[in-house]
């Protein structure tokens, strides 16, 4: 059952709604960046079905999601990163109206108990449903399963009507049968002549008239005959019509993880509909993977059941990160709220816990990835400064990888070394250059560089060339040809603390540049064009002379071009002080991108600016 949850919960990724979990750091080959699984299906096979050509699944044991013939991990997703970061940050839901709106929901589960349900309680329960959408956090769902209570209701009062109407018309049938009978049975006066020929033809007008007579019954008994058959197919449409959308409506709160709503929900289709019918009516797709996850048949009380073994389950999962918070185990505590928060979202034990908790996570998390992101780049320095913060803050923090990637690299690059120190003595200059290359790409920020630069620069003309090389380049701010002979620039400026300084700057300005580049490749490959286009357009704002990086920016405008049009046009419109025509072009632009930072920048200014009073923030989380 717990399977089937996971894979109903994964089909929300139109939703979102999973997030990342801490990720591993990469293996110990430190020239190897961490990459996401490979695609595992082929998309050319199977058939459009329900949410794509199959189930999402998400495999809790590898972290891994599959959809659509198609395998990611959910660590890499920067969907889920953001959507469990603004959870973390976000405060407990400890006011007077959250309160009161746990307190509403408890209420109505309660007067809806199997054991305590009552006509009395029903009401009383329907009652409170329009008080519960009344609060923001309900989102109209309590007014949504009244809506689909009353709707029943209503068709059952309609039911009664139509029962009663042919009640009527079969009152009705019985006096048309008789008054047809009797017509039948008249016999008109007078005796048939005694000719043959007479006769017959008397016979055949007696007839004639007798048939006359019997005809208005007979229509009239056709018709309401005809009546009572179209009242009872009324009465079945109308209840099977009302099941469907019922548990539909469940069904859709289930795949929310509204489970408290989906508790409400299957507890008023029990007593609204007593016929002890819930099997649900969905497709063939939605049946298999009931049956594949569970072996039964999709029943609104397998619903019940398995949002109730939900909020059980992100219960525990809190419980978990309290208790491992408390011993100091921040990586088992971070995750173990990852797979609650992927369950039970909404739920109140996760609403409500205190933001203080969720921040030791957050920060347990972030320098998670941020040490992701050294041993990316390779900054084994601040690698094994992280990696020693998160040994101090989390007992049971793995760093066996990270210290792995970390002491190989610091080995290999030292062997390189001592071959370039081999090679400068000896005057071999090919071999110099080369082992020198290979020790820059494993450690580019490695101190033991400036030592073998004292050897490799021993005569000064060399030396004084490649630092004249430097400064020119550095004054035509040409950082990308610096960024190619590397190598030479950082032996020269080994001595030069300055120039050093310089250089290293300049080199992590290309680091960034590459990663921005090699980001908004991956974003334009996936088809988000216009979410490349604010990548590289975001860093190109801070290196504007960069080549590779402009031609890139020039290929993504015109990919993305309506997009960046209408961006153009807003802040054109927003310059001429035309705030009314650039806020409207502003959200044009977030309607054709809307994970646009530019646009919902925009938005936010403008608002500001027409009402200073509200003092809109973007970076405000929402309550």
């Amino acid at each position: 059952m717990k399977r089937l949850a996971y894979a109903l919960l994964s089909s929300l990724l139109a939703a979102p709604f999973l997030l990342a979990q801490v990720a591993d750091p990469p293996a110990a080959d430190p020239a190897q960046s961490s990459k996401p699984p490979a695609s595992s299906g082929d998309p050319a096979k199977g058939t459009s079905s329900f949410l794509g050509k199959d189930v999402p699944f998400l495999d809790p044991g590898s972290e891994t999601l599959t959809w659509d013939g198609k395998s990611w991990n959910i660590n890499n997703n920067r969907l889920f990163q953001a959507r469990f970061e603004k959870y973390l940050n976000a405060p407990a839901e400890a006011a007077v109206q959250d309160k009161v709106y746990r307190d509403i929901l408890r209420a109505i589960l309660e007067k809806l108990a199997p054991s305590r349900v009552s006509p009395t309680s029903l009401d009383e329960a329907y009652q409170l449903l329009p008080k519960a959408s009344d609060y923001e956090i309900d989102a109209h769902l309590c007014d949504a399963l009244a809506d689909a209570v009353y709707s029943v209701w209503q068709a059952k009062r309609e039911d009664r009507r139509l029962a009663a109407a042919n009640a009527a018309i079969d009152e009705r049938i019985k006096k048309l049968e008789w008054n047809s009978q009797v017509a039948s049975e008249t016999r008109l006066r007078g005796a048939p002549p005694s000719n043959k020929a007479a006769a017959a033809a008397w016979q055949k007008e007696q007839a004639l008239k007798r048939d006359l007579v019997m005809q208005p019954y007979a229509t009239r008994l056709v018709e309401a005959r005809a009546t009572m058959l179209t009242n009872k197919a009324k009465r079945e449409v109308s209840e099977v019509q009302t099941k469907i959308e019922f548990q539909a409506l469940i069904v859709q709160l289930f795949l929310q993880r509204r489970f408290q709503h989906v508790l409400i929900g299957t507890r008023f289709y029990r007593n609204v509909f007593n016929d002890g019918d819930t099997l649900l009516r969905v497709s063939d797709d939605m049946k298999n993977l009931f049956a594949s996850g569970t072996g039964m048949p999709p029943t609104v009380g397998l619903l019940d059941s398995m949002a109730n073994e939900a909020i059980r389950d992100a219960a525990e999962g809190v419980k978990a990160f309290d208790f491992l918070r408390e011993r100091n185990e921040m990586e088992s505590a971070t995750k173990r709220l990852a797979e609650a928060f992927v369950i039970g979202e909404y739920l109140p034990l996760l609403r409500t816990l205190p933001r203080e908790a969720k921040r030791d996570a957050l920060a347990f998390q972030q320098k998670a990835n941020k040490l992701i992101s050294a041993l990316e780049v390779k900054d084994y320095a601040l690698a094994e400064s992280l990696v020693n913060e998160l040994s101090a803050t989390a007992k049971d923090f793995d760093s066996s990888k990270a210290m792995a990637a970390i002491e190989t690299a610091r080995t290999v690059s030292s062997m390189h070394l001592a071959k370039a120190k081999t090679a400068a003595v000896s005057g071999d200059a090919a071999t110099l250059e080369n082992e020198l290359k290979q020790a820059t790409e494993i450690w580019p920020r490695n101190p033991e560089l400036a030592d073998v630069s004292k050897l490799i620069f021993s005569q000064a003309d060399v030396q004084q060339k490649a630092l004249m090389d430097l400064d020119q380049l550095l004054s035509q701010k040409n950082y990308r040809q610096i960024s190619d002979e590397k190598v030479r620039f950082i032996a020269a400026a080994a001595l030069y603390p300055e120039r050093q300084e310089r250089l290293i700057e300049v080199l992590g300005d290309v680091q960034k540049i590459d990663a921005a580049l090699i980001q908004a490749t991956e974003i334009s490959r996936r088809g988000d064009q216009a979410g490349a286009w604010e990548v590289v357009e975001r860093i190109s704002e801070e290196f504007p002379d960069d080549p590779k990086l402009n031609q890139k920016r020039a290929d993504l405008t015109t990919q993305a071009a309506d997009f960046v049009r209408t961006l153009r046009r807003a802040e054109a419109l927003e310059e001429d002080g035309q705030t009314g025509s650039s806020l409207a072009w502003y959200l044009k632009a977030e309607s054709i991108y809307p994970l646009s930072d530019y646009a919902q920048e925009g938005v936010t200014r403008l608002v500001n600016e027409i009402m200073p009073e509200a003092n809109i923030h973007a970076d405000v989380p929402a309550q």
